[in-house]
């Protein structure tokens, strides 16, 4: 067959000679009407011609056509054989995935699958015709195959209406053809493992309440405790080859390879249950920051110190991984011991102190929908500024039906600045026009904004360390001076680079690290009553009426906000519930389900509430109430997020669970939003997270 389509072929060639003696009859007719010599000397010519074109066509043609043939065949052979024997597997596709040709080698590779079809799919799942070139640009792909790796070289190339290599490749009916070459790179993933696996990682480990703890136990009883501790710090890091140093009595630094972390990660780095065990007596906890896949070993430990400041940011006992893409957590499952010294709350609050009286104004700023806790801490910081003499303003975007009898001791208050409130477009123009006062005329330019920030201007955000959860995230970007107070635990996402930076997972409430702040600032500072109300109240909402999380600081707090003229009856009547509030409360109790014969999921009804979340956390507290239950979790939807309040007592670490969902909060009070989620999408996500975590045996 391919014979005779080459042999027709050739005869249409040798033809092209008698056609042309038309054109040259014609020519020497025209010549005689010129010039009858010329003609008749062109006609001699032509006779010759015709003469050896006949000859040839009609004499030499079968052997001619047979040599070509046999040339021709050779060559498309050799090329068959050639790409036949290519060192690796080659294959030849359409646009749709269908192989129009393979070697011997992609016939060996995928021996085993030749029985599924005649399309690369069925072969290689890990290709589709959306990952096929749809230019002639090289592209390439990568698949695991049986227990070896493989790369993919595919190159498309464009037929058009080429006819001759259509017929030779039998290719009609394709516009394209598709080259794929495949390579084993699985010697060149081992030596690319190998060499990631004997990167050095860096680690910090601090041990947690070390000095407080000592001057509790029995002096004879020291030594044997820090010896264990060391002796216990030093077997676990020689089971994963790692160099590890004592910079003082209470820190370390190790290095290890990086092919160990996954079999600690694995094993959820048990040194961390192995100290607490030994230490029960003392009640002595570790943090661990680690480093790991920064491209120079100072950046490593760079990560690993803010690994460290993360874990101890987040009430230690926890193993924290840093890495460029993300941040892993490990551990923390208990509660943050309180600490009975109050010398760090002396440091700060003297820190602060100064950055107050350096600063032309100071803006408070909270959480959104900031609750009696943000707002009773941001009108302590007002009282300490303006007591040293600046102008301070707190930022209040929306006001909730909670937060409204509070506000009424300040707003139309003739002792109080009419700016005492402000929104944060309002906060955003004094800070700019703060920062053009401080900025030269001719420095008002594109650098102004870079390297002019405000430093007349100090922000203090209270009661939250996530820079997205501030009621104003905008104003973050418009000063270099910032100060971060808060109390809850440090997630991925926090505020960089604050100029002070106050965070106490085991204070019960923001407001009562600001009452203890007033204690140390100056003896000048008086707190009005209504002031004094609000970090009363601050403290009585976040500890449920002083039943959760309140320690002897928080009562040694209160004590002073007492005998500054807080008032419990005036605060009680601030906070009671009206009728309609108390009937939404009691239908979600009555449709409370019951989950894993532990957990309390109830949803809050939203119609004619001002503030459901607000609602939606004191079911969780109510559920509480109820025996049996470990742990309450509320969902209430508002706007386009699911709002989730997670409460316990002391039997499951509600703040574990709302991380994975992307929350934050403390042990026993915490909670989560859920962007474009239906309530019966996001009580399905949470009944699967706490599902998952049951079974992985990390709900505690």
């Amino acid at each position: 067959m391919e014979d005779k389509k080459i042999r027709n072929s050739l005869y249409n060639y040798l033809k092209w000679p008698m056609y042309l003696c038309f054109i040259l009859i014609i020519m020497n007719i025209q010549l005689y009407f010129i010039d009858v010599i010329t003609g008749v000397i062109a006609s001699c010519y032509l006779i010759l011609y015709i003469a050896v074109s006949g000859g040839l066509l009609f004499y030499k043609r079968t052997t001619l056509v047979k040599h070509l043939i046999h040339v021709s065949m050779g060559i498309r052979k050799s090329t068959e054989t050639f790409f036949d024997d290519f060192s690796y597997p080659v294959s030849v596709i359409n646009g749709s995935g269908k192989v129009l040709w393979k070697n011997k080698l992609f016939n060996e590779l995928f021996l085993e699958e030749q029985t599924k079809g005649k399309n690369i799919f069925d072969w290689i799942p890990t290709l589709n015709e959306t990952s096929l070139p749809e230019t002639e640009k090289e592209t390439e792909a990568h698949f695991r195959y049986n227990t070896r790796y493989y790369k993919i070289n595919m190159r498309r190339i464009d037929l058009e209406d080429d006819k001759s290599q259509k017929d030779s490749l039998d290719l009609r009916t394709e516009k394209s053809i598709i080259i794929l070459s495949v390579y084993d790179e699985t010697e060149l993933i081992s030596y690319m493992n190998e060499n990631k696996g004997q990167q050095l990682a860096v680690g910090l480990l601090y041990i947690d309440n070390y000095e407080e703890s000592l001057e509790t136990t029995d002096e004879d009883k020291r030594s044997i405790f820090s010896a264990l501790i060391d002796r216990k710090v030093t077997t676990y890091m020689t089971a994963i080859d790692a160099i590890i140093k004592k910079l003082e009595k209470d820190k370390y630094i190790f290095l290890f390879q990086h092919k160990y972390l996954a079999e600690l990660q694995n094993k959820k780095f048990t040194i961390l249950d192995e100290i607490r065990e030994i230490s029960k007596e003392i009640d002595v906890t570790i943090s661990i920051g680690i480093g790991v896949q920064a491209d120079s070993f100072k950046k490593r430990q760079e990560y690993a110190r803010i690994a460290i400041d993360l874990a101890l940011g987040r009430g230690g006992d926890q193993v924290v991984v840093k890495t460029p893409e993300n941040v892993l957590y490990y551990g923390g499952k208990n509660t943050q011991l309180e600490k009975n010294t109050r010398v760090k709350a002396r440091v700060k609050a003297l820190a602060l102190k100064e950055f107050i009286e350096a600063a032309d104004q100071v803006i408070i700023m909270g959480h959104k929908i900031p609750d009696a806790d943000s707002l009773g801490a941001a009108v302590g910081i007002y009282r300490i500024a303006k007591t040293l003499g600046k102008n301070s303003s707190i930022v209040i975007n929306h006001v909730s039906s909670a937060l409204k009898p509070l506000l009424r001791y300040f707003k139309d208050n003739p002792d109080y600045e009419n700016d005492l409130f402000i929104t944060g477009e309002q906060a955003a123009d004094m800070i700019t026009a703060k920062q053009v006062k401080h900025t030269a005329p001719h420095q008002l330019v594109a650098s102004q904004i870079e390297d002019n920030i405000n430093s007349g201007t100090l922000l203090v955000g209270v009661d939250t360390n996530n820079p997205s959860n501030t009621d104003a995230p905008k104003l973050l970007e418009l000063t270099n001076s910032i100060v971060i107070l808060d109390h809850h635990r440090m997630v991925g996402e926090f505020i960089k680079n604050p100029v002070l930076s106050y965070v106490e997972p085991f204070a019960s409430s923001a407001c009562e690290m600001v009452a203890e702040i007033l204690q140390y600032v100056s003896e000048e500072i008086k707190l009005k009553p209504s002031e004094a109300d609000a970090l009363y109240s601050g403290i009585m909402i976040d500890t449920n009426s002083f039943m959760d999380k309140a320690g002897i600081r928080t009562f040694e707090a209160v004590a002073y906000l007492r005998r500054q003229g807080a008032d419990i009856t005036r605060i009680r009547k601030m906070f009671r519930s009206d009728m309609d509030e108390y009937k939404i409360r009691a239908e979600a109790i009555q449709n409370t389900e019951i989950f894993m014969n532990d957990y309390a999921l109830t949803f809050c009804n939203t119609d004619g509430l001002e503030s459901p979340t607000v609602v939606g956390a004191k079911i969780s507290d109510d559920l509480l109430n109820i025996s049996d239950i470990k742990a309450s979790f509320v969902l209430t939807k508002w706007g386009d997020k699911v709002y989730i309040s997670a409460r316990s007592i002391d039997e499951l670490n509600v703040q574990l669970v709302m991380e994975r969902l992307g929350g934050g909060g403390h042990a026993t009070c915490a909670g989560a939003q859920l962007e474009n989620h239906s309530m019966g999408d996001a009580a399905e996500i949470l009944r699967t997270t706490l599902q998952k975590m049951k079974d992985e045996g990390d709900l505690i």
